[in-house]
């Protein structure tokens, strides 16, 4: 299956990449010759690259899950905070999304009359709407994907975009009559009901951040609690498992490091004092311990070239590095089981005045991702250190240990969860402070940059807009910061 898959992305980038026309509002001209069958593997690819490379990366730095190795440099601006549009951080994966998956998309509504195949392609415009708007708050929507109709498309609000594709969603899901429909689907299965439980679950992922963002909080705690109590949501994990230990094949986290022949990953300080302070043995799938000692020691977040350490002693061999070498086949997991159970934890918990519910759904997100990882102890890590009963903060805990179930799963939703409920909360003190007095540290609390140049005390909120936008499109907004918010992070 996987050969399959991989044969056919490759056929279509084959096929369109002569006619590839990138600009601000990336397009290329459709082709007879492509077909729906190698339109959805292309699709859910380019979305899958964009969340499990680039936002893996830059995403598991924001979310103080990596750093940058003591003896390598090819991620400093980024654990730095060094970030404008003319680092290109995001040019990859604006290009890979708009010239790949929703043109994609776009392409295949336009080609079939099959009401399923048009909604499992308004799930996935969903997605990768959210995700746009998730990074850069505004981008263009109304007028994208016009092609020569209208090359310098202009930027929506995120508010906008968020509830558009909402509309959408809910539109192509009512044309779909029968669930036994036949349809062109390499990710569920040919699933219908998978597709429909997929897009609860992204619904309930954007309502969240519409609540939170103080938009029709009412109406969409309402919205969210119909969802929860419905129980309509997919199983297993949402996850595109298309890769190889192959050269060419890889996953593309795994090739980003099998590209550049570099060590580049340790673990940030934040989540190894966490895993280590609260025993969980998931802390081994993710990271490997230091030799010397056997313990888990991440390093402080954008420290390597400041004052904190001794470049002479401090080497690669001083911290936790991640263990990038298990992935070179991995999935890449668009929604994970474990994600949507504490986002139903939440719900249960905040709006249904359900707290057996939302303990259900709690241990059940932990357990789905102990299984996930294929490791052993989670019910006596819930018995521990994980336990619903003993937390004074029942949310804190469903929101920490989220936290800890994105790493190495979803970087991008861990960043964004970490901006939607501020948990982890920002420690007081400095990583300076904290070297210097490990016990004013509570284990788990993220740790502002120790070099930080524009993130202004706190962690990135946003990225820039594409350097490709900036330059082909003249409708792009003036540029921001890293410090600027998206527009559901009003906290």
């Amino acid at each position: 299956m996987k050969k399959i898959l991989y044969s056919a992305i490759a056929g279509l980038f084959a096929l369109s990449s002569c006619n590839l026309d990138i600009n601000d509002n990336p397009n290329y001209p459709s082709s007879e010759n492509i077909t729906p069958a190698l339109q959805f593997p292309a699709a859910i690819n380019s979305i899958a690259d964009a969340v499990g490379s680039q936002m893996m990366i830059y995403g598991g730095f924001f979310a103080q899950y990596f750093e940058q190795m003591p003896e390598a440099n090819q991620y400093n601006d980024i654990a730095e905070l060094n970030i404008d549009e003319s680092k290109d951080l995001f040019r990859r994966t604006y290009r890979s999304i708009y010239a790949g998956a929703l043109q994609d998309l776009k392409e295949i509504d336009e080609k079939t009359t099959n009401p399923a195949n048009r909604f499992a392609a308004a799930v996935l415009r969903a997605q990768a709407f959210q995700l746009l708007v998730d990074n850069t708050s505004e981008t263009p929507y109304k007028e994208a994907l016009q092609g020569n109709g209208n090359t310098t498309p202009r930027y929506d609000d995120g508010k906008t975009v968020y509830e558009g594709v909402l509309a959408e969603l809910d539109a192509a899901q009512a044309a779909v009559a029968d669930n036994k429909i036949d349809m062109t689907d390499p990710l569920l299965n040919k699933d219908v009901d998978q597709w429909k439980g997929y897009a609860n679950a992204l619904r309930l992922r954007m309502y969240m951040r519409l609540i939170d963002g103080g938009v029709d909080a009412a109406g969409y705690s309402a919205k969210a609690k119909a969802l929860v109590e419905a129980g309509e949501f997919f199983s297993g994990d949402v996850k595109w498992d298309v890769y190889s230990p192959v050269e060419g094949q890889f996953n593309p986290f795994y090739g980003t490091k099998f590209a550049l022949n570099a060590n580049n990953f340790c673990a940030a300080y934040p989540i190894a004092a966490y895993m280590s302070e609260t025993a969980d043995p998931r802390i081994a799938y993710s990271m490997a311990p230091r030799a010397s000692d056997k313990a888990y020691v991440g390093q402080f977040p954008g420290a390597k070239q400041g004052n904190i350490y001794n470049p002479a002693s401090h080497k690669n061999n001083s911290v936790s590095a991640i263990n990038v070498d298990d992935f070179k086949d991995a999935p890449i997991y668009l929604f994970t089981q474990s994600e949507l159970q504490f986002l139903i934890a939440e719900v249960q918990y905040r709006f249904c005045n359900a707290p057996a519910a939302a303990k259900a759904a709690y241990e059940a997100a932990v357990k789905a991702d102990f299984n996930s990882r294929g490791v052993e102890g989670a019910s006596e890590f819930l018995a521990a250190a994980g336990s619903w009963d003993a937390a004074a903060d029942k949310l804190e805990l469903v929101y920490m240990q989220k936290w800890v179930a994105l790493l190495m799963r979803n970087h991008m939703e861990a960043w964004s969860e970490i901006r939607r409920t501020d948990v982890p909360k920002l420690s007081a003190y400095t990583a300076a402070q904290i070297n210097a007095s490990p016990d004013l540290y509570t284990p788990g609390e993220l740790i502002a940059p120790d070099v930080n140049y524009y993130g202004k005390g706190n962690i990135a909120m946003r990225v820039p807009y594409s350097s490709d936008s900036r330059k082909y499109n003249s409708n792009t907004p003036a540029a921001k910061m890293v410090s600027d918010k998206v527009f559901w992070d009003v906290k």
